[in-house]
């Protein structure tokens, strides 16, 4: 049986560039825990600590409107819309890397000019002077 993803999670939308990084982060997270069925295992993965992961999944159901994982069970599982989310959240995210691969680099790193030499500090020795001996 294959689940149907529901309308709201193919809908996309125009979003500003902190929302897209926002939801990439996300996707990121949501598709760690659900390959691993392990929050603990998935958020060390990632580098985050847990409950990091689990407050940015709950963020992510709030903001899709569905619940991807069943917490009643006794062990992670997901849902219908968490298998189907699946699927979609690694194309997506296989898209954006593969766009971000195919980015030039970035361009040539400048040296900051700064402002010459620093201010005269009162109390500190001045540069290039002797000490007077007594």
């Amino acid at each position: 049986m294959r689940a149907s993803i529901p309308r709201s999670l193919c809908q996309t939308t125009t979003r500003t560039n902190r929302t897209d990084a926002m939801s990439s982060e996300h996707l990121r997270h949501f598709v760690a825990a659900a390959e691993q069925l392990h929050f603990a295992h998935a958020a060390r993965t990632l580098g985050i600590p847990r409950s990091r992961l689990v407050a940015s999944i709950k963020q992510f159901e709030a903001e899709l409107g569905h619940p991807l994982f069943d917490y009643s069970a006794s062990t992670t599982t997901l849902t219908e819309a968490g298998v189907a989310l699946l699927a979609k959240a690694k194309a997506d995210l296989a898209r954006s890397a593969a766009n971000a691969a195919s980015l030039p680099p970035g361009g040539k790193a400048k040296a900051s000019k700064g402002k010459g030499r620093a201010p005269a500090v009162k109390g500190a020795p001045r540069v290039g002077k002797r000490r007077q001996s007594r």
